[in-house]
């Protein structure tokens, strides 16, 4: 299975981008789905989630400004990120879960300046 990420990039501070995530095979079975990030110097965590049910998990840090989607038919997860601050300048990584392993994709940049 492939995570392949893309959509990051550098943006002013208030802006917005929306980052996806394309698997290499149907996302149905997964447990769930979502972006973590690592900033410089930093540990990995996440940022927002969506389980196989629906439901949605995110950073508190970014509440109010990300949503995370999916879209079955395209096998894709994205990520829109609106109001953006500097302190969200991190390498976003897309993740699956499936009974229990881990997947990761390739991480995608995003520069945020003030």
């Amino acid at each position: 299975v492939q995570l392949q990420a893309s959509g990051g990039g550098l943006v002013q501070a208030g802006g917005s981008l929306r980052l996806s995530c394309k698997v290499s095979r149907s996302i149905f079975r997964f447990d769930a789905m979502g972006w973590y990030r690592q900033a410089p110097g930093k540990q990995r965590e996440l940022v927002a989630r969506i389980t196989t049910g629906g439901s949605t998990d995110y950073a508190d840090s970014v509440k109010g400004r990300f949503t995370v989607s999916r879209l079955y038919v395209q096998n894709t997860v994205y990520l829109q990120m609106d109001s953006l601050k500097p302190e969200d300048t991190a390498v976003y990584y897309c993740h699956a879960l499936e009974n229990n392993y881990d997947y990761w994709g390739q991480g995608t940049l995003v520069t945020v300046s003030s």
